[in-house]
């Protein structure tokens, strides 16, 4: 029995063989700070879902255009591009929220299941919104009265 395992660390690690950064990396993620990472990468993914995504795809079907003249693929490209980009990051979102709930139980607290996804996805959806409105209606010139009526 190897002296790791004497002294009460993790008796699979050490009977395995398993090297110390290892080790620590894995304990880092059981402790609080291991969550808050995951949590900031959910947030950070979710705000690229939501803003990332559509510019993205956006600047994609205008070359597109540029490139052929044609509407129609430019959208068609764009469309596809989006629902691809958003299915896998919505796999990678789901897998970190795995992750987050692995964290969870390893650090012996309750398992929230899909609850902080799910609460960083509406708040970063509509802070999102609450941009895109400030932008739309203050920056980008847009009236919300429709053109030709008087006030």
């Amino acid at each position: 029995m190897t002296s790791a395992a004497a002294s009460g660390e993790d008796y699979c690690a050490a009977a395995s063989g398993e090297d110390y950064p290892r080790r620590y990396v894995r304990e880092l993620l059981r402790t609080g700070a291991g969550a808050t990472l995951v949590l900031l990468i959910m947030i950070i993914g979710s705000l690229v879902l939501w803003i990332g995504t559509p510019l993205l795809w956006l600047w994609v079907g205008s070359q597109v255009q540029g490139a052929t003249s044609s509407l129609g693929t430019a959208i068609g490209v764009a469309f596809i591009g989006v629902v691809a980009t958003i299915g896998l990051l919505a796999g990678v979102l789901a897998k970190l929220s795995d992750v987050y709930a692995a964290n969870r139980r390893a650090r012996g607290l309750d398992d929230t299941g899909h609850y902080v996804l799910e609460t960083v996805l509406v708040i970063s959806a509509g802070l999102t919104l609450a941009a895109f409105a400030i932008w739309f209606f203050f920056f980008a010139g847009a009236s919300p009265v429709p053109v030709g009526i008087q006030i």
